[in-house]
């Protein structure tokens, strides 16, 4: 029986609308009542965007702080938190969810083509965002859309602004970015320094692929709307939750038993759950 798989549930995004599929949840109650629904499907995580009122991304504080309280309320899932919100927000911005001192949030790890846009992230941002997380407590998720953004991590963990082990995503498949097969993954793999810890996803119709492959490999998986909206072809998914659950049945068949949030945090190196997001103060009455 292999190590417990730590199964991430990237809820929403900040691509996807619902004009793309009405099932996407977007307010902080929808957000949190599906990332609740994916962890009785066997999530330990939640990868969590947060839009405002007008169904656009923001990184307002206020709608993260209402998705702290609504899913720790449910059960108590790690919440790792975007400092990619989609667009080109002001680095200021960006970095904002980190006040919350979250256990995990994103670190996208170099710049990259995305589709017909470019997602920019210069090496003086990444060293801010670094060590901001630092200071904070919080552990990078890196995330890797290239092979060169592993020798961004590593530049960076050389210069003391991480703290081992680290942990990467990979996400395959980006228009733009590493393609979703067999042969990139095994390479990117083979690249990481050793006590690394990594998962992966596949976008669109990689998600099945790449979780076989992630799985039968010893990594972790990241599935969800965010990621791929269909379930199979031509076929919406209805909710994270149904994601969540295929990945688990896949696991049942690798006899990979599924990670709690507590033996993810132990896998991981968390330190455990955030006072200052798990705060009754941080309850709020609407977005500001």
């Amino acid at each position: 029986m292999g190590e417990p798989l730590i199964i991430s549930a990237a809820i929403c995004g900040g691509e996807h609308t619902r004009s793309a599929t009405p099932y996407l949840p977007q307010t902080p109650e929808e957000i949190a009542a599906s990332a609740a629904e994916a962890s009785e499907a066997g999530a330990a995580i939640a990868h969590v965007h947060v839009w405002d009122e007008h169904g656009r991304p923001t990184q307002d504080l206020s709608y993260y702080r209402q998705v702290y309280r609504l899913l720790g309320e449910r059960c108590d899932m790690i919440i790792n938190v975007t400092t990619g919100p989609g667009g080109t927000p002001p680095d200021d911005e960006r970095l904002s969810p980190l006040e919350l001192r979250p256990e995990l949030a994103s670190l996208d790890a170099g710049s990259v083509n995305f589709g017909d846009g470019v997602f920019i992230n210069s090496p003086r941002f990444l060293r801010r965002l670094a060590k901001t997380m630092a200071a904070s407590g919080t552990k990078p998720e890196l995330e890797i859309f290239d092979t060169a953004m592993i020798e961004n991590c590593l530049r960076l963990n050389a210069e003391g602004l991480l703290a081992e082990p680290l942990y990467f995503q990979f996400v395959l498949g980006v228009p733009g970015g590493a393609p979703a097969n067999a042969r990139t993954l095994i390479h990117l793999v083979d690249s990481l320094p050793p006590g690394s810890i990594w998962s992966a996803t596949g976008i669109g119709r990689h998600a099945v692929d790449v979780a076989m492959l992630t799985i039968s490999m010893g990594g972790h998986v990241r599935v969800g709307l965010e990621d791929s909206i269909y379930y199979r072809h031509h076929q919406l998914a209805r909710s994270n939750a149904e994601l969540v659950a295929r990945i688990a049945r896949l696991a049942a068949e690798a006899e990979r038993p599924l990670a709690s949030p507590d033996q993810a945090r132990t896998i991981l190196g968390l330190p455990g759950r955030s006072q200052l997001a798990l705060d009754p103060s941080l309850s709020t009455h609407g977005p500001t």
